[in-house]
Order: structure tokens, then sequence, then C-alpha cells
């Protein structure tokens, strides 16, 4: 089995630019304190947005969906699963929840990660829910033409529960000790974990959910507000490329974890600046027709009605609609498409 220690991690010559990220991120966190303190009360409606995004973004990746109704229904009414699918996005809602009121009491071990494991199968009958592996497991590609290929071969089943204790414990140990940045260690217990693959099923899940928990317990609180799981879900391509440029030469100790470090911090700071954005929304009192017209132009391209709402949290859905309805025929909004597929962009 390889050596997880994070020593040679931590005598790293690190590059300028991840340096920079790590500045970037604390430097908005810092923000965020301040707009918290300032308007509470328009912020919490973001937390409501974030929980629903991310339930749906996660569960989107790995092609468990369901439509948006039945998600804001699943998420914001806690109502009962129908299927296979909401089963699965009902017990993500849960985890996150958890995560959300208690993460000051997960401690980050093996025993713990199980448990929330079993939490995410706990609405369907699932033999090794809350268990590490029973059979290998493989990281694969499907190509059009139908050929596979296996891309990187985790661990065997029986080395997975001793490599869960020895990842967490190294995590543990360089956090306590203060050993090194944990804007820097988070991403590399993630990248650990997933090469790892400790589960059956649902790993790519319970590594979006752990980095969540990780960014809590070190006081880095934009999850709550902006999904984290919704940008990677936007540029998925991306986050696969960067956990497959690290991966190479991970059983012999030999993999370069930067690119994945990388690709979470930029994540992670592109979401702290979507808070600012969306705290300049509501830090000053305007009319609906002024805030969504500023929403408006924050948005290259084309969007629709569900983006401008979201950019809008103190506003309601009838105010939003009412707004856009008055730039439209301002001539300042143009319209295309119709029902689901209706969307906007700005004329100037």
């Amino acid at each position: 089995m390889r050596d997880f220690n994070y020593t040679k991690i931590r005598d790293n010559k690190w590059d300028s630019e991840l340096l920079g990220l790590i500045a970037a991120i604390y430097k908005e966190a810092g923000k965020q304190e301040m707009y918290l303190k300032q308007r509470p009360e328009e912020l919490d409606k973001l937390v409501e947005i974030a929980m629903i995004q991310s339930t749906e973004a996660s569960n989107a990746i790995e092609g468990i969906v369901a439509t948006n109704t039945r998600i804001r229904q699943l998420v914001q009414e806690k109502t009962m699963p129908r299927n296979r699918n909401e089963q699965e996005i009902a017990g993500y809602r849960d985890v996150l929840a958890i995560i959300h009121e208690s993460f000051d009491a997960i401690p980050i071990t093996r025993n713990y990660i199980l448990q929330l494991h079993k939490v995410l199968y706990s609405h369907m009958s699932n033999p090794v829910a809350g268990r590490t592996k029973t059979v290998q497991n493989y990281i694969s590609a499907t190509y059009p033409d139908g050929h596979f290929v296996t891309l990187f071969t985790p661990l065997a089943p029986l080395e997975t529960p001793e490599a869960i204790d020895r990842i967490c414990e190294e995590y543990n140990r360089v956090i306590g000790n203060m050993e090194l940045e944990p804007l820097i260690a988070i991403p590399v217990l993630i990248h650990d974990f997933l090469c790892i693959h400790p589960f059956n099923d649902g790993n790519g899940r319970m590594s979006r959910l752990l980095t969540t928990l990780l960014l809590y317990r070190n006081g880095f609180f934009v999850g709550k507000y902006i999904s984290l799981e919704a940008k990677i879900a936007r540029n998925k391509d991306l986050y696969y490329e960067a956990l497959s440029a690290s991966q190479d030469g991970w059983h012999e100790g030999q993999d370069d974890p930067v690119p994945f470090i990388k690709y979470l911090l930029g994540t992670i700071l592109a979401a702290y600046r979507d808070f600012g954005e969306r705290f300049a929304l509501v830090e000053t009192k305007r009319t609906a027709l002024e805030t969504v017209r500023l929403a408006t132009q924050n948005k290259i391209g084309r969007f629709t009605k569900q983006d401008i709402r979201e950019l809008c949290p103190s506003l309601s859905l009838s105010s939003v609609e009412g707004a856009i309805r008055k730039l439209v025929e301002a001539g300042e909004l143009k319209r295309e498409g119709s029902g689901k597929s209706t969307c906007y962009y700005r004329t100037r």
C-alpha cells in the first residue's frame, strides 16, 4: 500500500498561482464575514437556494436526475421520494443538512464517513450502505463507439479500510499541529479519497459532501450560500481532467496533486466571488425593477428567469417575473423561446 504521508506535500515549493489562489480565498472569506454581519436576513435566503442547487447538481453529475419541481419539494418540503432517483436525492439532502447543522460535531474519521454514507442511502435498500466496497471498482471512460478504457484502478477492497484510516489520521495530524495550510490539506484528502474510491457506489457524491464538511470545519462557509456542486457540474470536464492529471503515479506515491488542488481552489474562489456579487444586490434598498435590472447587467449572453431569481434572493418569484416583463417591454431585454426553454439576453 502507498504511504499516505503529508511530509512531501508540506515541503513542496508552491508556485505563485497556487499561493495567489489561497491569498484570494482568505481575502474573500474575510469579506463574507463582514457581509454576514451587515445583512444576515437577506442572505439567509441564499442558503435555501444553495441547498437545492447542491442537491440537484451533485446528483446530476452522476446521472441521478428529477424535475426542478420535485427537487424543490424534496429539499424544501422534505416530501417522500417516489422512485430510486428521488431516494438518492433525498439521501444527499439529508447528509447536506447534517453537515450544515452539525459540522463541528463530525470528526474526520472512517467511522463518521461510513455513517454519512449510510445516511446517503437511508431512503433505499442498499446492503453495502455504510460499508467500504466489497468488490474491486474501476474508473473508466466509455467512448461513442461503445468501447471503454480503464483510466485508473483504485485500491483493492481489503486495503480500503486501513487506507481511509490513514488519510484521516494524517489529515487530522497536520491540521491539529498546524503543519499544513488547510486549503492545501483539504484538496489532498479529497484527492486521496477519490483515488481509494472506498465505496461500491456514491464515491463522487461523498467526495463533494466531504469537501463541504472540511471547508466548514476550517472556517470557509461559502458553500452554505453558493453551491460548490453546481460550479463543479458546470465545468465537470475540468474536474475530471484535473483529477486524472493528479492520479498518475498515485499507487507508487509519485502523483502530483497540484492540478486537483488548483482546480478545487479555483472553484472555491469563484464561489466566494459569486457571493460578493449577490451581496451587492441586497446591500442597498432598491425597487424590484432596479434590483433585477442590476442583476441582468451582471449576466453575459443568454440567461433564464431562474438565473436572475438566484441573484435576487430578497425578491419573490412574482416580483422577478414582473420586473423582467417590464424590462422586455422597455426593450432592455430580448426574450427567446417559450415554456421551459424561455431565455433572455440584454440588448444594451
